[in-house]
């Protein structure tokens, strides 16, 4: 009889749980939309960059010296600790609608507050004062020649790390609402970034003698602005208690054993980037900005769907988790690997076939940006593009460990694939160097080649632990997409080739208006073949508004 009552009670919350993931497809739509919002800006962003520092000795070092706070904010805010701190307060949010009480989720969101502030505050203050042995370590080959790019990166860094302590909190914030299923606001705080630093670029960049001292004081205000436009929602959920500290508190203790271990898993593609913008110092002047702008390009689907579909998972997953629903949660995950792939094969397809003649579009304006610098970053596009279906899988399989509290497994696959990629990096940056002469590219291509390490490790482990079971269709999914990405890709060529986007001189000849509406126009028309193929292949909407039907089927 307990075991019957244990069944019920079982399928009772993996109906509601189901019920819930209707609203999966929506939620996904609303963070995309600002997410897009956010990188479209983001792009705006980076053409202004380029029109005001290039890719400059100057240049490069003001993006090591953005780079670091960047990468200490993936592992604070949006890598460890927030794959550590959702799950538990899914946990608390469980047990509080059972006690029909909010106290238990304040009490361990006052902790918390507490306890990441006062750690974040140290730390920041750390690197403040040790700058210069912080700049050394990201950038060791200025450091060693004693170039005067490592003094600007030290300058830099004293006024762009504070930005890690505001943004911190920022996502620690946004973690909370996205708990709640109040998505649509931490979707667009990173619009305040972007337009913060706009509004550097353009307006602040005249009161000082090197344009880059501009940017890193907007970066510290981009950082501010973020964190405080979030504190109202925070209240009108009731969930901005007074910080408190507790060190000893169960949840923090819990969330801090997560964090620990989950920092390599969770972050190991931004410490791979963080390793190439390292080595990049020893290469030729411009090869950071190189890759900069090469991964901004190619961050741009996997910030917009992969990043966005994981951000909605994660408390969907941890709910279906808490409520023993195995058949919910494994749906879950299969939704989000269709989703991911309908959007990542179409986008490294295209980045590969079209990289020069986007970046041209974006960057090649004016005396600062070089055409020799276009065809440099194309090859870092065109590397990073390779490995483009990896990163975006990687942001919905990991939740699968997150969401079970399992942070172990994928910090074991984490080193080992960023073992690997510093072997790749050695491979194909120094040790074929003569005969590949890869350079920066070679450090692109390690990094795409490592993610897909890391993949499939991930894969396997969910297959494994019967975690992750394929729900049926897979096989004609594969070939509908195939056929689909294949029109579109020759759709590209042909328009390409028509348009004269492949004639480099042609190209150059062109201004932004006309560069602009022949690029896209070949975006829309190859994405209009892509997705009427699709549906003449049977494909339709409601394949994708959620994984309840795949679980009714169960």
């Amino acid at each position: 009889m307990a075991d019957g009552q244990e069944s019920t009670t079982a399928d009772q919350a993996a109906t509601a749980a189901a019920g819930r993931d209707g609203g999966l497809l929506r939620s996904s739509a609303v963070v995309s939309l600002f997410t897009m919002l956010s990188r479209l800006l983001g792009l705006l962003r980076d053409i202004v960059f380029a029109q005001v520092i290039g890719a400059s000795a100057f240049a490069d070092a003001f993006f090591v010296a953005f780079k670091i706070p960047n990468f200490f904010r993936r592992l604070f805010a949006e890598g460890a600790f927030a794959q550590a701190f959702v799950p538990v307060l899914g946990e608390y949010r469980e047990r509080g609608a059972v006690a029909g009480s909010t106290e238990l989720v304040r009490a361990l969101l006052a902790r918390v507050y507490a306890s990441l502030g006062g750690v974040l505050l140290l730390f920041t203050g750390l690197v403040v004062a040790a700058a210069p042995l912080f700049a050394a370590l990201f950038a060791p080959s200025w450091w060693w020649q004693g170039s005067g790019q490592f003094a600007v990166v030290a300058d830099l860094l004293r006024i762009t790390f504070p930005y890690l302590l505001f943004v911190s909190l920022a996502g620690v914030a946004g973690g909370v609402l996205n708990s709640f299923d109040r998505f649509a606001v931490p979707a667009f705080t990173p619009v305040l970034l972007n337009l913060t630093l706009i509004a550097a670029a353009l307006l602040a960049v005249p009161y000082f003698a090197e344009p880059v001292y501009a940017l890193a004081w907007g970066v510290l205000a981009a950082g501010l602005v973020q964190f405080l436009f979030q504190l109202p929602f925070l209240r009108r959920i009731d969930m901005l208690p007074r910080p408190v500290w507790g060190w000893g508190d169960p949840g923090v203790k819990k969330i801090l054993a997560l964090m620990g271990p989950a920092i390599f898993g969770v972050s190991v593609s931004q410490i791979n980037l963080l390793l190439d913008t390292m080595l990049a110092t020893f290469l030729p002047a411009g090869s950071v900005s190189w890759l900069y702008y090469a991964d901004r390009l190619a961050e741009l689907p996997l910030g917009v769907f992969a990043i966005a579909i994981a951000v909605v998972i994660l408390p969907n997953l941890s709910r279906h988790h808490a409520a023993q629903s195995q058949a919910a949660f494994s749906a879950t995950l299969d939704w989000a690997l269709r989703m991911v792939l309908l959007i990542a094969v179409p986008a490294a397809v295209a980045l590969v076939l079209l990289a020069e003649p986007i970046l041209a579009t974006l960057f090649l304006y004016g005396d600062v940006m070089q055409a020799s610098d276009i065809a440099m970053a194309s090859f870092s596009l065109r590397a990073y593009a390779l490995g483009l279906v990896f990163f975006m899988l990687i942001k919905v399989l990991a939740p699968g460990f997150y969401a079970r509290q399992d942070m172990r497994t994928p910090v074991r696959i984490g080193v080992i694939a960023m073992v690997a990629n510093m072997g790749f990096n050695l491979v194909l940056v120094l040790v074929l160097h003569h005969t590949l002469r890869l350079g920066h590219a070679g450090l692109a291509l390690a990094t795409a080649l490592s993610a897909g390490l890391n993949m499939w490790l991930l894969l396997r482990g969910l297959r494994a632990a019967a975690i992750y079971t394929p729900q049926p269709g897979w096989w004609r999914f594969a070939g509908q997409l195939a056929v689909a990405v294949a029109v579109m890709a020759a759709l590209a060529v042909a328009l390409g080739a028509y348009w004269q986007l492949f004639d480099t001189a042609q190209w150059q000849a062109w201004g932004a208006l006309q560069r602009g509406w022949r690029l896209l126009a070949l975006c829309l028309l190859a994405a209009a073949g892509y997705l009427l193929v699709l549906a003449a292949a049977g494909l339709r909407r409601a394949d994708f508004t959620g994984p309840a039907k795949a679980v009714a089927r169960q």
